[in-house]
C-alpha cells in the first residue's frame, strides 16, 4: 500500500534527524554540462556582455486551467491579484495557515484561465493538493523535471537571456529592435520562424528576457540565439555557475517547505506521496533547532513583505496579520572575510582539524542549507546560501538576521560546518565546525542589481 508523506514522518524517531541524514544530494541542474567553457568566465558574462541560461530542465511546470484558476490561486497566494491581466506574470508565494512560506514560483497568467506555474517542486505540489480539493472549477496538469522523467522531452523550452548585451542580442535575432518591456509583462515575437513567448525578466539582477515554447522548436531557437549571442560575447551557462548567479541579485532560492511543519498542512501531508519532494528533501548545516518550525520562514524573512497585500483571502492571512507589525528579520548579504575564509581553506592541507569543503562557484550541499549566524556566540539569524562570485572576487552568502544585526557594516560569525563531525548525508565528509568572520552587506550585493535594475522583486525588503 502506498504511504503518504505523513506516514513517511510518522515513522521516523526524530525528524530533524531524518531531513539531515536524507540521502539525497544537492539540487542537481541535468541537461547541460556543468561547464561551457569555465564558470568563471560564464559568471563574468552576465557582468560584462550577457550569458544564455538554459533553465529547459530542472523546474517543474504546472498548467492551471478552468474558470476557478483565477480564484485558487488568489485564494493560495499572499499576492495581490488586483488589475492581473492576460500577459502579465508574477512571483507567487504561497504560505501555510501558519503564515510560513512553502515556496515561490513565476505565475505566468497566458489568457484568460489559462494560467502557467514555472518553479521548485514545492509550492507546486501545494497548488496541485488543492486542485484535488474539488472547490473550484479547475484541472492542472503537470510537467515534470528532467530529472524525474525517462523521455527526455518538456512541455516548454526555457532560456534566460541576461546582461548588458542583452537587448541587442536579442535585437539581432528577431532582426528589429528589442521590445523594452517593464518588468514582469509579456509578449510574443517571431525568432528564426518560431513563435516565442517572452518575460521581462532578471535572473542575474541583470536587464533581459525569459524566452519559451513548445519543445518541438528548442534547436532552432536555441540556435538563433547562439548565432547572435557569438557577436556580442555571449556565454553559455552550465550547472555550476547557474547555481551561484544568486548571490549577487539576492534571490534565496531555497526556503524551507513549511507544509512540512504544523496542523494547518495536516491534510496536505497525507495527500502527498512518498516520493514528494517533502519525503525526499534534505537540511544541511550548522543551524539545528528543536522543531521544525525553526527552519520555517515568513516573507519578510526573504524580503517578499512587498509582496504581501491584505486586500483578498487567502490562506495564512490570519497568523501573517498577527505577524505584521514585526519585528522581522531581515535579509542580507554576508561577504566572509577574505583572510579568515583562506585559513578555513587551508585546513584541507592539514591531516586533522579540517573545516566543511568549501565547494566552488556554490558551496550549497543540502537542498536546504541552514547555518548559524553567530555574534559574541550567539545566535542572530541563519544563512542560507553560499558560494563564490568572480565578478565581487568574494565568498558571499544569502542570510536572514535580527534587525539589530542587519546594519551594513555589522560583523558577525558564520558557523560553518555540523555538528558532531558532519551528517551522513552523501555530500558530507567528516569534519570540525569553524567560525569564518563575515560582514553584514547589501543586498543585492551586486551594485548593478541594486541601483540599475531597481523596479526588480529582489531589491525589496
Amino acid at each position: 500500500m502506498a504511504k503518504s508523506l505523513q506516514d513517511v514522518l510518522d515513522a521516523q524517531p526524530n525528524v530533524i534527524d531524518f531531513l539531515r541524514n536524507q540521502q539525497a544530494g544537492p539540487n542537481v541542474y541535468p541537461g547541460v554540462p556543468a561547464e561551457y567553457s569555465n564558470w568563471r568566465n560564464e559568471q563574468r558574462g552576465w557582468a560584462k556582455t550577457a550569458v544564455l541560461f538554459n533553465q529547459s530542465y530542472h523546474m517543474v511546470e504546472l498548467m492551471v486551467e478552468g474558470p476557478g484558476a483565477m480564484a485558487m490561486l488568489e485564494y493560495l497566494g499572499i499576492n495581490s491579484f488586483k488589475n492581473y491581466k492576460p500577459m502579465k506574470a508574477k512571483q507567487w508565494v504561497p504560505c501555510t495557515p501558519e503564515g510560513y512560506i512553502i515556496g515561490d514560483v513565476i505565475l505566468f497568467y497566458l489568457e484568460e484561465n489559462k494560467f502557467n506555474l514555472v518553479g521548485r517542486a514545492p509550492a507546486i505540489e501545494w497548488a496541485e493538493y488543492w486542485a484535488s480539493t474539488g472547490k473550484w472549477d479547475v484541472k492542472v496538469t503537470r510537467d515534470e523535471r528532467t530529472a524525474l522523467r525517462t523521455d527526455g522531452v518538456r512541455r516548454h523550452y526555457r532560456f534566460q537571456l541576461q546582461g548588458p548585451n542583452a537587448m541587442a542580442i536579442l535585437s539581432d535575432a528577431l532582426g528589429y529592435d528589442a521590445p523594452d518591456l517593464k518588468f514582469f509583462q509579456m509578449t510574443e515575437f517571431p525568432i528564426n520562424g518560431a513563435t516565442v513567448g517572452a518575460l521581462r525578466h532578471g535572473m542575474a539582477g541583470q536587464p533581459g528576457y525569459e524566452l519559451y515554447g513548445p519543445w518541438a522548436d528548442y534547436e532552432k531557437v536555441h540556435s538563433a540565439l547562439v548565432a547572435s549571442g557569438k557577436k556580442f560575447g555571449m556565454e553559455l551557462v552550465g550547472g555550476r555557475a547557474y547555481s551561484s548567479n544568486t548571490l549577487e541579485s539576492g534571490w534565496i532560492p531555497s526556503p524551507f517547505p513549511a507544509y512540512l511543519f504544523g496542523e494547518g498542512s495536516a491534510d496536505f501531508r497525507k495527500w502527498a506521496g512518498e516520493n514528494s519532494y517533502g519525503a525526499k528533501c534534505s537540511i544541511g548545516g550548522s543551524h539545528v533547532p528543536e522543531t521544525l518550525e525553526g527552519y520555517c520562514l515568513t516573507p519578510w524573512d526573504v524580503g517578499y513583505g512587498i509582496m504581501l497585500k491584505f486586500d483578498h483571502e487567502f490562506i495564512g492571512r490570519e497568523a501573517l496579520e498577527k505577524k505584521a507589525a514585526g519585528p522581522h528579520r531581515e535579509k542580507v548579504t554576508l561577504a566572509l572575510d577574505d583572510e579568515d575564509f583562506l585559513r578555513v581553506v587551508s585546513s584541507y592541507f592539514s591531516n586533522e582539524g579540517r573545516a566543511k569543503y568549501f565547494e566552488f562557484p556554490s558551496a550549497v550541499y543540502s537542498m536546504h542549507p541552514y547555518d548559524a549566524v553567530l555574534v559574541n556566540g550567539k545566535s542572530v539569524g541563519v544563512s542560507t546560501w553560499v558560494g563564490y562570485s568572480s565578478n565581487e572576487g568574494k565568498m558571499l552568502t544569502l542570510a536572514m538576521l535580527e534587525p539589530e544585526f542587519a546594519k551594513p557594516g555589522t560583523e558577525v560569525q558564520l558557523l560553518w560546518g555540523e555538528p558532531n563531525g558532519g551528517t551522513s548525508k552523501p555530500t558530507v565528509e567528516p569534519h570540525e565546525q569553524t567560525q569564518i568572520k563575515a560582514i553584514v552587506s547589501p543586498v543585492p550585493y551586486s551594485a548593478v542589481a541594486r541601483t540599475g535594475y531597481a523596479d526588480s522583486w529582489r531589491t525589496k525588503k
